[in-house]
């Protein structure tokens, strides 16, 4: 299981550039495509308790709502995965 798990659609540009960002940074991911599979917009909504995306959930259970690539990296170096 990846550290990361990032629910997310092709069409968000937020998503887009979170993506581009673990991409750019060599960080595993686990990708849960939400346009593609309803049941998974639910559970990034029951994880985030909103339908804004993407949603960035870390193995330790911590999640991020729409990060900015700061708030990202800040998250990714505290926790050893860059």
């Amino acid at each position: 299981m990846a550290e990361v798990t990032f629910y997310g659609a092709d069409w968000c540009s937020d998503c887009r550039r979170s993506k581009s960002l673990l991409n750019t940074l060599g960080v595993e991911y686990d990708m849960k495509d939400v346009e593609q599979d309803v049941n998974l917009a639910a559970e990034a909504e029951g994880i985030a308790g909103r339908k804004n995306i993407p949603v960035v959930v870390f193995k330790d259970g911590e999640f991020m709502v729409e990060p900015t690539d700061a708030a990202l990296h800040a998250a990714l170096t505290s926790r050893g995965l860059i």
